[in-house]
């Protein structure tokens, strides 16, 4: 009688392992969408430190009793500015919109803001990147819907811009105005 070493067999059974996580992976509802810890949890701190030029943000101002959007961004980020209008746009309706530069350095994120217009109440300043890291932030821009009471309500991975901004984004945050 043959013997079948342990060696034959291990192939087949991390096949059938990894196929068996695609497809899990397939029918899970949302599966583009990076879970956030944060949802439903009080937002972390925010920076000590503002962006040269414009007001400090504060740990007050999300529990201010108004829906604030905190957006991490940099200046040296391609969708950050090609999400740029978008941010202006909120800001020109009313909305609260919040900005914490990350991994940036504060001449080039003050410059970035003095040449395509600030649509920041107020700022932080993260140089490192250790208040985006308590966020769950992976990459810029990245955004987040906070309550009054500075519950996370939302995240958004990725640039304000396009359908699926509008598809998901937007009603998110008309949502949390109800």
């Amino acid at each position: 009688m043959a013997r079948v070493s342990p060696l034959m067999i291990l192939p087949p059974v991390i096949f059938a392992a990894l196929a068996g996580l695609f497809v899990a992976g397939m029918v899970t509802e949302n599966r583009d969408e990076l879970p956030s810890t944060f949802v439903g949890q009080q937002a972390p701190a925010v920076p000590v430190e503002a962006v040269q030029g414009t007001v400090q943000l504060t740990d007050d101002d999300l529990r201010s009793g108004e829906v604030t959007i905190v957006n991490f961004w940099a200046s040296w980020c391609p969708p950050c500015r090609a999400e740029h209008p978008n941010l202006l746009d909120l800001e020109a309706e009313g909305y609260r919109v919040a900005g914490i530069n990350f991994r940036d350095t504060q001449d080039q994120a003050s410059r970035y803001l003095a040449d395509y217009e600030d649509p920041f109440f107020a700022t932080g300043f993260d140089l490192r990147g250790r208040v985006a890291i308590d966020w769950g932030v992976t990459a810029p821009p990245e955004t987040f819907i906070v309550d009054g009471d500075g519950t996370v309500l939302f995240r958004y991975v990725g640039p304000l811009v396009g359908s699926d901004y509008e598809q998901r984004f937007l009603p998110a945050l008309e949502e949390t105005l109800q």
